[in-house]
């Protein structure tokens, strides 16, 4: 048996929602959720999917030892197809875990990856393989303010906004955090419960929003005191927001949290097949 502080869960489709028009939430449940353990409320697991002809996706076995090359050696036609998520919420009562999938196009032209078809076909029963950790503390999330912190700065586009939601639902009462969300579509702007003092600004490009680092550099009532960014979506538009932050802003780079989660024009396959871990 693996040691890993990730392993493999099998868990099962319960129901799907659409909580805005281009998302899917879809809510797995199983036994293995008991042993699904986190304190991060940006939380990565990586999800493996069934190819076209299978019931269940295909899956190391629990003596295949460390998980990553046990996959890698596997058939790449048979194996699962894996994709990373942010776990949308996780609940002990009763047991469930919710993830949400964007399932309109990111970029004119692309096409529906995978994990797009499945969430818009998922149905009650089907099954689904999880990597997820065994311990609150592990190496899958990244939001982890300092002590001394005195106020936030959120960003991220559709892929983030599983995170960004979770993280404002985490936040002590008062906390000062200002936010920015790009999103391609006006009608997927949604509540985001919290006690934070939180202000959102949505960036929505079908309104001709700017970009997410020019949207940033144009604020001028950023709080006072000692700042800590979490930066996720588009690794590019990620990138750009680091060099303002640090080098206009003057933010210790040290308190900027940065993941691309995704690349333009690039799909995780792709990373894979280069070698770097998507």
């Amino acid at each position: 048996m693996s040691d890993d502080p990730f392993q493999f869960f099998t868990l099962r489709v319960l129901r799907t929602t659409r909580p805005t028009p281009s998302f899917v939430r879809v809510t797995l449940g199983g036994d293995d959720i008991a042993r699904f353990s986190s304190a991060g409320r940006d939380q990565r697991v990586k999800l493996f999917l069934p190819r076209p002809g299978q019931d269940a996706p295909v899956l190391p076995g629990p003596d295949d030892g460390h998980w990553w090359p046990a996959w890698r050696a596997m058939d790449p036609d048979v194996r699962g197809v894996m994709r990373t998520y942010t776990v949308r919420e996780l609940r002990r009562d009763p047991q469930e875990l919710d993830i949400d999938f964007a399932v309109h196009e990111l970029l004119p032209g692309s096409g529906e990856g995978p994990a797009t078809r499945w969430a818009l076909k998922a149905a009650p029963g089907d099954p689904i393989g999880i990597l997820a950790p065994l311990h609150e503390e592990n190496g899958g999330y990244d939001f982890r303010p300092p002590d001394g912190t005195d106020w936030l700065l959120l960003t991220g586009d559709e892929s983030a906004l599983p995170a960004v939601a979770g993280i404002l639902e985490s936040l002590p009462p008062g906390t000062p955090a200002r936010v920015w969300i790009a999103l391609h579509r006006a009608a997927d702007r949604c509540e985001l419960a919290t006690k934070a003092d939180a202000h959102v600004t949505w960036l929505v490009r079908e309104e001709s929003a700017p970009a997410t680092d020019d949207a940033i550099r144009a604020a001028d009532d950023l709080p006072d005191g000692t700042p800590y960014a979490w930066i996720a979506g588009e690794s590019a538009t990620v990138r750009a927001v680091r060099r303002h932050l640090v080098g206009e802003r003057g933010f210790d780079r040290r308190a900027v949290k940065f993941s691309g989660y995704w690349r333009r024009g690039t799909s995780e396959d792709d990373l894979l097949r280069t070698g770097e871990d998507a």
